[in-house]
């Protein structure tokens, strides 16, 4: 096992993953939030409106664009004749 850095609280834990074990549980209960908002809503507001709605931050919003099981709401947006636009999430450009 490798000595990893948790991207939530910034503890070392020696598991598998990018967050503790400590913070796994928020970490899952956040993120599945965050996939019903956007399933919702989708994605026209900017990441600090969503920050404020759901009351995740927006450290931990950025890190779950990012995330695999996200990949198919990028693909999404892009679909509906989004792609390259960056009115949403605060620049950030699905390409």
């Amino acid at each position: 096992m490798e000595f990893n850095k948790c991207s939530r609280c910034g503890n070392f834990y020696v598991a598998e993953g990018t967050v503790c074990p400590k913070c796994s549980a928020k970490d899952g209960f956040e993120f599945s939030t965050f996939k019903s908002y956007i399933e919702e809503n989708g994605f026209e507001n900017s990441l600090d409106a969503i920050s404020n709605e759901t009351g995740i931050s927006v450290k931990n919003l950025n890190r779950f664009v990012g995330y695999e099981e996200f990949k198919t709401y990028q693909k999404e947006y892009k679909n509906n004749g989004m792609k390259n636009q960056t009115n949403g999430f605060n620049g950030i450009t699905f390409n």
